[in-house]
C-alpha cells in the first residue's frame, strides 16, 4: 500500500510539473516573448516602412537593434496608397508597417490591407492604455483596431498674406462669408488623398458644420486646389491672400525665405473651436508582412517612451509632433505644437470622423 501511495504521489507530481511547463510555453512572460521576437526579427534582417516624407531621428532604433535594417520608403500619401494597391494586385507584399495620415489609412482599412495593432503589442508600457492621452489607445478607424494615433497637435489652418490681410479683422470663420472675400481663399480639395483636415474641421465642428462649407463654396469665396505647394505660392503672391491650409509648415518655410506670409495661431479663433490634428501621425501593421517579427519590434520601440521621445525631438529645424503619451515632457516643443488646457478642441480622428466620404460628397454636390 505504501509503495502504491508513493507511486501515486510521484505520478501526481510529474503531471503538475508537466502542466506548469506546458502553461509556461503557451503563455510566455512579456520579457521572454520580447526576447524571442527580437531574435526572430534579427533573423529576418530588416523591416520595411512605407511612410510620408516627414521623419524623426531613427538612429536610436538602429543603435538598439543593429541586426534589423530599417528600410524607409517615403512619398506623398497619394503615391504611397497607389503603390500599395498596385503591389497587392500583383500579389507583392513588401511593406511591414505604414506611417500615414487619416485619409490614406482609411482607404487601406477598406481594402483589408491592415492587421489589428494589438497583434503587435508586446511591451507592457505599450500595452497599457493608461499611459496614453485620455487613458486609452487612440485609433482613427471605425473599429478602433487598425490605425494607431500616436501624436496630435492644434491645427494651424489659417495662412494669410501679411501685406493684404489684417488678422485682427478676423474674429470668426463666419467672417469669411462676407462678399469681400470672394475668390480670395483657397483650401485643399478633400477629394484628393491626404490634407483634408481643414474641411473636416469645418464639417464636424458644431460651431460651423456642413452649412458653413456650402455657403463658403456657393458664394465663390473658396477655391479648391490639389497642389498644396501652389496654394502657398498663391498665398505669397497675393493671388489668393488667405489659405485654409493643411500644410502650415510650407507657409513657415515661405516666411523664412522672406515672403510676406504668416500662420494665425491655432487658438486665435478659439470661440469657433480649435482643430486637434493627427494627420501623418498614425502607424499601422500591414497584413501578410514579409518581416512580421521585425514589424513588431519596430512598433513596440516606436510606441515606447524612448520611441516617442524621438518623435517629439524631431529633427534639426523641424520640431517633432506632440506625442499622446502622457509620461513625456512637452517643454521643448514650440508653443504652437502644445495642447492648451481648457481649449475647446474638435478632434479630427477617431470613429466619428474616420471616413471622409461625407465631406467629399458634400463638396462634389456643392460644386455641381
Amino acid at each position: 500500500m505504501a509503495k502504491l501511495t508513493l507511486h501515486f504521489i510521484a505520478l501526481f507530481t510529474t503531471i503538475i510539473i508537466s502542466t506548469r511547463a506546458f502553461a509556461g510555453d503557451a503563455a510566455l512572460s512579456p520579457d521572454a516573448e520580447w526576447e524571442r521576437t527580437v531574435k526572430a526579427a534579427e533573423q529576418e534582417g530588416e523591416v520595411v516602412v512605407y511612410k510620408l516624407r516627414s521623419d524623426i531621428d531613427w538612429q536610436p532604433f538602429q543603435k538598439r537593434f543593429p541586426k534589423i535594417k530599417l528600410v524607409r520608403e517615403a512619398a506623398p500619401a497619394s503615391q504611397v496608397l497607389q503603390r500599395i494597391m498596385a503591389e497587392r494586385r500583383a500579389e507583392k507584399f513588401i511593406p511591414d508597417v505604414v506611417m500615414l495620415g487619416g485619409g490614406t489609412t482609411t482607404s487601406l482599412v477598406k481594402a483589408n490591407v491592415l492587421e489589428p495593432m494589438s497583434a503587435a503589442f508586446i511591451l507592457p508600457e505599450v500595452k497599457d492604455p493608461a499611459r496614453w492621452f485620455e487613458g486609452k489607445h487612440q485609433y482613427n478607424d471605425i473599429e478602433n483596431r487598425y490605425v494607431f494615433v500616436y501624436a496630435a497637435f492644434p491645427l494651424r489652418l489659417l495662412g494669410y498674406n501679411t501685406k493684404l490681410v489684417e488678422p485682427k479683422s478676423i474674429a470668426s470663420f463666419w467672417d469669411f462669408l462676407d462678399p469681400k472675400w470672394k475668390g480670395k481663399i483657397t483650401a485643399k480639395d478633400p477629394r484628393d488623398p491626404g490634407g483634408g483636415s481643414p474641411l473636416l474641421f469645418f464639417y464636424y465642428n458644431p460651431q460651423l458644420g456642413p452649412d458653413f462649407i456650402r455657403k463658403l463654396l456657393a458664394g465663390g469665396n473658396l477655391t479648391l486646389t490639389r497642389d498644396e505647394r501652389q496654394q502657398t505660392d498663391w498665398l505669397a503672391s497675393g493671388k489668393h491672400p488667405v489659405a485654409i491650409t493643411a500644410k502650415a509648415e510650407d507657409v513657415d518655410d515661405a516666411k523664412r525665405q522672406g515672403l510676406p506670409v504668416e500662420v494665425l495661431d491655432a487658438h486665435a479663433l478659439g470661440k469657433d473651436g480649435v482643430g486637434l490634428e493627427a494627420g501623418g501621425t498614425m502607424i499601422s501593421l500591414v497584413n501578410k508582412a514579409p518581416h512580421p517579427n521585425a514589424a513588431k519590434v519596430l512598433i513596440n520601440w516606436f510606441l515606447s517612451r524612448g520611441g516617442q521621445l524621438a518623435v517629439q525631438k524631431g529633427l534639426p529645424n523641424d520640431p517633432g509632433a506632440n506625442s499622446l503619451r502622457k509620461n513625456i515632457p512637452k517643454d521643448e516643443l514650440p508653443s504652437w505644437r502644445q495642447r492648451a488646457k481648457g481649449a475647446k478642441y474638435v478632434r479630427l480622428w477617431g470613429p466619428e470622423v474616420w471616413d471622409r466620404d461625407a465631406v467629399r460628397k458634400l463638396v462634389s454636390e456643392a460644386l455641381k
